[in-house]
Parts: structure tokens; C-alpha cells; sequence
């Protein structure tokens, strides 16, 4: 009986998302913004060029057939013509089968041809959404759980924007540790249950971050900043720094999270297991667990950062910048924000440890 439930829910996940994936590619009835598709594609030219630092590329002329699939010009054909480099650095080379978003351009209240603005992205965008829902609701209610914390959180996300946008940057700093606290709560909260585990993964999760964060606010204070190229922060129209603080808060919170949770829950499982384990045994037994938890994270938290401005590091070096300007206008700020993270993943480790002793005392276990 089990399992035939298991194999209704399976069957049911698939069922349900490949009708929504089905509907999302045949959804152009819902937009306003004119959509087509591409039937044919024609290369009408492919110049070489090469710039003053030997970096050579294409500009390729396409003719594309399209076919409207929306409004009142649903299924009249158009030909389009686009212009890309073989690098695709700006612009984007179009493919037969793909759905396009375009631009009319009229003439004497007529449709005389079109312009192609972007590709229509939900579709790729949907069926990644649906494989990660599906996954998580195959592993039942922990996975459901973890599904309605995410979807929690993304609105609790997209709420504190909307305040730092409506403050005009005022309290950034403010809004977004409330945030990262709200955060925690939630998470841990349906993660762990309420309980006194969830309450020392918290008080950990909030003192192993924040520390973090005040030592690297010392450290910019004595420095005065210097070395640090706020500017490089893209498209920022507001004070820098505190944003910059605010995505370390919220960059590194997950990580001493998921640490603080895997140190806590498996020490108040050894001190139930042994209730007459000593404090010094507690945080012996913490630091190795931590030990053994440190170096992935801090790598993961490097190469999430890292890798986040990648390619401009790429594109400075192939300009003719050094690997010292390049490093420093692109990837130095991810490179502060691994470090500071780092102290707050290494403080976790005694933090929790000493929390567990003092939560979690002789003979007080019973409703961990």
C-alpha cells in the first residue's frame, strides 16, 4: 500500500509538470508584448574582425522566418533580420524552433516588419522551477517543508526590497538583518520544529553572523576602506557599503546555518545518548564535527562568489588589464565577502558548542 502511494505521487508530479511546462511553451495567448517563433534561419553574411589587442570575433547577419503566435497579427509571417558576434557578448544568434519577443514597426498604421527584442525565456526557466518542486515534493513533508520556506522567504525577500527601494537606501543595513533574523526563524523553525534545538541553532545562527559582520565593520573602520573599490558594486544608486554589509548578511547566513543546525542537533543527540557527557567532552565533540563541515562550506561560499564575476574577470584580461587591476575591479569584493563570511562559518564552530552546554544540561534533554 505504501509504495502504490509512492508510485500515485510520482506518476502524479510528472503528470502535473509536464501540463504545466506543456502550457507554458503555448502560453503566447497571455502576453501583450507580440511573440514569435522561428521557422527558418538563413546566414546572409560572416565578417571577421579583430580588435587593437588581438582578439578576433564575427559579426554574422541572420535573416530569420517568424510566425506570429499572438494579437491580431496571430500566424502572418515576417522576416526579420538580426545581427550578433560569434562571442554573443551583447546580443544574442537565434535558432529554428525558438520563441521570440518582438517589437512592431509600422508604416502608414500597417505592420511593415519587426525587431526582435529578447528570446521568450519561461520555458527553460519553468521546467528547472518543476524539476526542483518535483524533487522536493517526492521527499514528502520535510521537502515540502523546505518548499514553503523557500517560497516564504522569497516574498519576505522581495517585501524588504521594496522597503530599501521605498527608503531610498535609508536602514538598508537595518532592514536586511531583521530580515536575515526573520529568515532564520522561519527556516530552522520549520526545518527543526519548536523546540529548544531550533532555539540554540538560532541564538548560534544570529551571534556566528553577525560577529562575523561586526568584526569585518571594525576592520573597514580602522582601514577607512582602504583597498576596497565600492564603485566596481553594479548599478548601485545608494550608499554602498551598507548594501555591500547586507549581502555579505544575507551571502553568508545559509552556510553558518546549515553548520550551526548539523553541530547542534548531532551534540544534543550525543548529550541525550550520554547525559553525563562533560562540557569539555561537548565542545571537543563540536569542534571536530565542525571541523569536518568547515572546508566545504567555505569553498562553496568562495566559488559562489567567485564565480559570480567570472566572466568580467575573463573579459578584463582578454582587454589587456593585469590580473592585479582586473582582480581588484571585479573580484576583490567577492573575495572580502568569502573572508568574512569564513570568520563567521570558523566562530559558528565554538559558538554552538558553548550554547549546547548551556541549553542542554545534565538531565534537561528530555525536550530537546
Amino acid at each position: 500500500m505504501r509504495w502504490n502511494k509512492k508510485l500515485i505521487l510520482f506518476l502524479g508530479t510528472i503528470i502535473v509538470s509536464v501540463a504545466i511546462v506543456f502550457f507554458v511553451k503555448n502560453n503566447a495567448f497571455i502576453y501583450n508584448t507580440p511573440v514569435g517563433h522561428v521557422e527558418d534561419v538563413q546566414v546572409l553574411s560572416k565578417v571577421p574582425q579583430e580588435d587593437n589587442f588581438g582578439n578576433k570575433d564575427y559579426i554574422v547577419r541572420q535573416r530569420l522566418k517568424i510566425r506570429i503566435l499572438n494579437g491580431k497579427q496571430r500566424n502572418k509571417v515576417l522576416n526579420v533580420n538580426n545581427e550578433y558576434s560569434l562571442s554573443q557578448a551583447t546580443d544574442l544568434k537565434y535558432r529554428t524552433g525558438q520563441d521570440v519577443l518582438l517589437h512592431f514597426n509600422y508604416r502608414k498604421g500597417h505592420v511593415a516588419g519587426a525587431t526582435i527584442t529578447d528570446l521568450k525565456r519561461d520555458v527553460p526557466l519553468t521546467i528547472l522551477a518543476t524539476i526542483a518542486i518535483s524533487l522536493l515534493v517526492l521527499m514528502g513533508i520535510t521537502g515540502l517543508r523546505a518548499l514553503f520556506s523557500l517560497l516564504l522567504n522569497t516574498v519576505l525577500f522581495f517585501i524588504a526590497v521594496e522597503i530599501d527601494v521605498q527608503q531610498e537606501g535609508f536602514g538598508v543595513l537595518a532592514i536586511f538583518s531583521i530580515l536575515a533574523g526573520i529568515f532564520s526563524l522561519i527556516t530552522l523553525t520549520l526545518v527543526l520544529g519548536w523546540n529548544k534545538k531550533m532555539l540554540v541553532s538560532f541564538l548560534t545562527t544570529m551571534v556566528g553572523t553577525f560577529s562575523a559582520i561586526i568584526i569585518g565593520m571594525i576592520v573597514f573602520k580602522i582601514t577607512h576602506n582602504g583597498g576596497l573599490h565600492f564603485e566596481t558594486m553594479e548599478y548601485v544608486t545608494q550608499n554602498p557599503e551598507p548594501l555591500f554589509l547586507a549581502e555579505i548578511i544575507l551571502g553568508s547566513l545559509g552556510a553558518v546555518m546549515d553548520e550551526s543546525t548539523d553541530i547542534i542537533v548531532s551534540l544534543a543527540k550525543l548529550r541525550k545518548e550520554n547525559p553525563t557527557i562533560s562540557m569539555k567532552q561537548l565542545w571537543i565533540s563540536g569542534r571536530n564535527i565542525g571541523k569536518t563541515i568547515m572546508g566545504p562550506l567555505l569553498n562553496v561560499l568562495f566559488m559562489i562568489f567567485m564565480s559570480d564575476t567570472f566572466s568580467m574577470m575573463v573579459l578584463y584580461l582578454r582587454n589587456g588589464n593585469g590580473w592585479g587591476y582586473s582582480f581588484s575591479m571585479n573580484m576583490e569584493l567577492g573575495f572580502v565577502q568569502s573572508l568574512i563570511s569564513g570568520i563567521g562559518i570558523v566562530l559558528t564552530v565554538p559558538i554552538a558548542s558553548w550554547l549546547v552546554g548551556i541549553f542542554f544540561k545534565k538531565g534537561a534533554v528530555r525536550n530537546a
